[in-house]
């Protein structure tokens, strides 16, 4: 159970103060939205001076405060408040309301206003709208240091992926200038070659993270459309077959008839080209991978087995976020942006879908896709 909402009552008339108090005694503020019940702690000073003691010693979440006190006023308690810039919604209570005087208070920072004299309920009410006001606030705020928190993990990930390939391009680059391996174009063969690989993997994680960004603001236009998941299969392991055939890798699909979906082309293809090329990419040379397509009511299940380097339990846990790439000698040479599992899941998410994985280290492992076959 979250904790109470401190509400500090400020006003120099006794049954003013046990009155705001009996009507606050036992209220709760139900908020949905929030996922919360929000009861409320009361606490009471007779005077400007006590409050600003209070408010030092643990400011409130809400305050209640008079306008007119002996001593210091409300007005400037409000001015100490803002310039000491504790977080604290405050509701003036005054019987003296002006235009110049809620002009005064707001650029002082407070929030609202309850005119005296005013019944339980009006109080309730104006507690109430100052509640969900408060953790709207505080919602925000949390949301956008979480997003500040993304993007520095996300530049720092990026930095640290686009590093190592430049470094490499770069001195490939110095010996070719310096020409360190003497005038003959043929000696630097292997070395523009590998830059090419290194500049490939760069302009794939580049699209793969356009791919993600869309996908997650949800600006990636989308088709609804009839698509044969098979005929999308099929052209996937088309695309598999120069590297699967170098490496003597069988490709292999099994589906008896057209699998119908209701979706994206463009969507699907990226599922199924992420599923196969990590296949044929974690496998072990003279190896397999099988795709295995059905129709199961209005679901289609989509497998795609390998005879690959597999995973550990706790390798197959971290699979699906974002930048993970599984680091060990067997994976050190394999290329990759670490996004592509990534991706996959937030689309089979938009199918209202699932995608997990089954493995054992040496011997492979089984990528389950399930979407289903009718969300547009």
């Amino acid at each position: 159970m979250a904790e109470p909402l401190r509400v500090l009552i400020v006003d120099d008339e006794l049954g003013m103060r046990l009155g705001a108090e009996r009507a606050l005694a036992g209220f709760a503020v139900s908020l949905p939205e929030f996922n919360r019940d929000v009861n409320f702690s009361v606490e009471l000073a007779g005077t400007g001076e006590e409050a600003l003691a209070r408010i030092a010693a643990q400011a409130p979440d809400i305050l209640l405060l008079d306008h007119k006190l002996p001593g210091i006023s409300g007005l400037e308690i409000l001015s100490k408040i803002l310039e000491s810039k504790v977080e604290i919604l405050t509701i003036m209570m005054t019987a003296y309301a002006s235009l110049d005087t809620a002009i005064t208070a707001t650029r002082r920072g407070a929030y609202d206003f309850l005119a005296k004299p005013f019944t339980p309920a009006e109080l309730r009410a104006s507690v109430r709208k100052a509640v969900k006001h408060l953790l709207l606030q505080r919602e925000a705020r949390r949301l956008s240091q979480e997003k500040r928190q993304v993007r520095f993990q996300f530049i720092s990930v990026l930095a640290h992926e686009l590093k190592a390939p430049l470094a490499a391009i770069e001195g490939y680059l110095n010996i070719m200038a310096d020409k360190s391996l003497g005038g003959d174009l043929l000696a630097y063969q292997q070395m523009v070659g590998r830059s090419l690989v290194r500049v490939h993997g760069m302009r794939k994680l580049i699209l793969d993270l356009l791919d993600l960004t869309r996908i997650e603001s949800g600006n990636r236009k989308r088709e609804s459309v009839p698509v044969d998941v098979r005929a999308v299969a099929q052209m996937a392991l088309d695309t598999a077959q120069p590297d699967a055939k170098a490496r003597r890798i069988a490709l292999n699909l099994r589906a008896p008839q057209p699998v119908q979906l209701l979706g994206d082309p463009g969507e699907i293809e990226i599922m199924l080209n992420n599923l196969i090329s990590n296949a044929v990419k974690y496998n072990r040379d003279g190896g397999r991978v099988d795709v295995d397509l059905a129709a199961l009511g209005d679901e289609v299940k989509i497998a795609v087995a390998d005879t690959g380097i597999g995973l550990t339990q706790e390798e197959a846990g971290r699979l699906f976020q974002d930048f993970v790439r599984i680091k060990n000698e067997k994976t050190r040479n394999i290329l990759g942006s670490g996004l592509g599992l990534a991706i996959l899941k937030k689309l089979a998410q938009l199918y209202n879908g699932s995608v997990s994985v089954s493995s054992k280290p040496g011997e492979g492992s089984v990528f389950t896709l399930v979407l289903k076959a009718n969300v547009s």
